[in-house]
């Protein structure tokens, strides 16, 4: 039969470990796939250094234009990032009639439903295990795995450079700066580590599971998204004795009134697995009607891991190529014409219980002022840790964990605690969620 030819956008980290994986493990493949997949053109930004990769077989171009424009490609694997250049490609493959698989979180979270639309009205496939948790196959399991299932909520530690810098903050006590530039000294952070130290990129992902989760189409700008850089180690300590994790979760849970779709940093009961979760690894936890609660863990990016994930997806579009594009499994689990308009919910709207800490002036009245604020919000106190001041100090920490509320309130009360006079500085706020099955 003949030879499935893939040509390659990108042939960095992720697109080296595809190149290597395919050859490595070409039988197996072939024996799972029921044909050949060759990797037969790539386009590359240095010739001279995909040549020493690529070796001598390999078409190479600078032209990614070339690749889509190919009549010879049947499969376009997008691994360049970026919204603008990739979304050009990709359209532009499809449009060929060309099957694409990406590992573009950005790309599908931004621009996912004109790009399906798309590729549903031409009859092609986009596959994207490799957009979420790297070699974890979550996407899989979402889409056909839980497909019984009616899916009730998803927690994912999805960006390894922030699971790393909480790590090390926990077990060595040390600041985020200093643990920052560490993790950018070890490669694990970029130059620019925006989009992972504030949930951009595990907002990204979060969104791509939700729609999956969900059925509901790409509407990234809903996200609520909090990143790392305002935590403290006197933070990840105070929870560590009220029994508690710290980690950047994203959340994604269907209520009564809408889908709640937010990433920010989360204490999580220490005794929870994904909790133990350490370093650079991913987890994800789906709780399904029917299944309870499931979690799939490994690793979150690196050259090999993502690229199990896009040759998965270079297999299964190799299996589904002959049958008819009205029978394979839909691009985000439910058919095109039954995704749900059910809204997104706003923070101020989510329900959730809150760690608060409160920088307090040592005198008389100061609890019983702010257990009444709360208590006429309807708020109630689930545990307590009250500091004693440092020698020669007048302020002292006060650390409250509460029930759940709804975020809105819980602002309130922050604000009417801030004006206190008995109160120095701002309430640090981070949510809770117990994540229990």
């Amino acid at each position: 039969m003949k030879p499935i030819n893939v040509g390659l956008l990108g042939l960095g980290t992720v697109g080296g470990g595809t190149l290597t994986v395919l050859r490595r493990n070409a039988g197996e493949i072939t024996r799972r796939a029921g044909r050949e997949i060759k990797v037969t053109m790539a386009a590359v930004r240095d010739l001279e250094k995909a040549r020493k990769l690529a070796g001598p077989e390999l078409e190479i171009t600078t032209d990614p234009m070339a690749v889509v424009n190919n009549p010879d490609i049947d499969i376009v694997v997008e691994l360049i990032g970026g919204t603008s250049l990739a979304k050009e490609l990709v359209l532009k493959a499809i449009a060929n009639g060309k099957h694409v698989v990406t590992a573009n979180k950005a790309l599908l979270a931004l621009h996912g439903n004109e790009i399906f639309q798309a590729a549903q009205a031409r009859g092609v496939m986009v596959a994207f295990e490799a957009a979420v948790a790297g070699g974890i196959p979550i996407i899989k399991a979402l889409r056909e795995g839980l497909t019984a299932n009616r899916i009730e909520w998803i927690a994912g530690i999805i960006n390894g450079t922030t699971n790393f810098i909480l790590t090390e903050m926990r077990d060595k006590g040390l600041a985020f700066d200093t643990v920052l530039k560490q993790a950018q000294e070890l490669g694990y952070a970029e130059a620019d580590p925006t989009f992972d130290i504030e949930g951009v990129d595990a907002a990204h992902k979060l969104m791509i599971m939700a729609a999956i989760g969900f059925g509901i189409p790409m509407q990234f700008d809903k996200a609520y998204t909090e990143g790392i850089s305002k935590l403290t180690k006197e933070d990840i300590a105070y929870a560590e004795q009220l029994g508690y994790r710290i980690k950047l979760l994203g959340i994604t849970k269907r209520t009564d009134k809408g889908i709640e779709l937010r990433v920010h940093p989360t204490l999580i009961p220490a005794k929870r697995l994904i909790a133990n979760v350490e370093g650079v690894m991913n987890a994800v936890l789906v709780k399904g009607d029917a299944v309870g609660a499931t979690m799939y863990y490994g690793r979150g990016a690196g050259a090999e891991p993502t690229a199990s994930s896009v040759v998965a997806d270079l297999v299964d579009v190799t299996r589904m190529l002959t049958s008819d594009p009205e029978n394979r499994v839909p691009h985000l689990a439910f058919q095109p014409d039954a995704l749900s308009d059910v809204p997104v919910l706003p923070i101020d709207e989510v329900r959730t219980s809150y760690y608060l800490r409160l920088r307090v002036f040592d005198k008389p009245g100061v609890l019983a002022d702010v257990t009444r604020i709360l208590a006429d919000l309807g708020i109630s106190i689930d545990a307590m840790i009250q500091k004693e001041p440092a020698e020669g100090e007048e302020q002292a920490d006060v650390i409250l964990l509460t029930h759940e509320t709804v975020e809105k309130h819980i602002n309130q009360a922050i604000a009417k605690i801030e004006a206190l006079s008995s109160i120095s500085g701002k309430v640090t706020r981070i949510r809770l969620e117990e994540l229990s099955a």
